[in-house]
């Protein structure tokens, strides 16, 4: 009876990888909604729907339910910047076809393959937190509006400000990103640089005494 056949392990760790990223984004959005519905609810009825918010059946409804978000949120996110992103792609390669024949040709080389797969993984989870800040930033001043606090006015514009810095941030920082990952890509595919790196060779069999 033959094996089936198992994943490679670099397609396992890629795989993770990205179950993480969508996990991350999607677990900041459901916070901000968290945030945003007991503000609504107002402290009475907040009270109320603790207990029940704290099962382990909720949790485990919880973290299906921010994996689903986090998916909506990356495309979500991918589309607003999608804009900005053409931008940046045309600054170093002209058309589309330019660009989809360089990631193929970075794929045949596996060292600089995994290296643009951290560069992507980054990216997502930068552009995603850049919608979760702005949603976070406003569901946290509308609860501060609606629970009885001291100091309202002090309380709000800190987290005015430091919402909208966050969101700055991971907007810039996915920028930055997504500039020079465009820019490392040119240059590793240009057909000097791809003749001057090696294909990996794969490991020599054992040899039986």
């Amino acid at each position: 009876m033959t094996r089936p056949p198992q994943p490679e392990p670099s397609a396992v760790v890629a795989a993770t990888a990205m179950f993480v990223e969508v996990l991350v984004v999607g677990i900041g959005f459901l916070t901000g909604l968290g945030i945003l519905a007991a503000a609504i609810a107002g402290p009475d009825n907040s009270r109320q729907l603790a207990p029940a918010a704290a099962t382990p059946l909720a949790a485990g409804a919880a973290l299906a339910f921010a994996y689903a978000l986090g998916i909506l949120i990356d495309r979500a996110a991918d589309t607003v910047l999608a804009p900005a992103r053409r931008r940046l792609r045309t600054q170093s390669f002209p058309t589309s076809a330019a660009y989809a024949q360089a990631r193929l040709k970075l794929a045949e080389i596996p060292a600089l393959a995994a290296r643009a797969d951290y560069a992507r993984s980054r990216l997502r989870i930068c552009r995603g937190w850049t919608l979760n800040s702005i949603l976070l930033t406003l569901a946290t001043d509308l609860a501060l509006w609606r629970y009885p606090v001291e100091h309202r006015p002090l309380l709000l514009a800190t987290a005015t400000i430091l919402g909208v810095l966050a969101a700055v941030g991971f907007y810039l920082s996915w920028h930055a990103i997504t500039a020079t990952g465009y820019r490392k890509l040119a240059a590793q595919t240009a057909p000097a640089a791809t003749q001057t790196v090696p294909a990996q060779q794969p490991a020599p069999a054992p040899h039986t005494p």
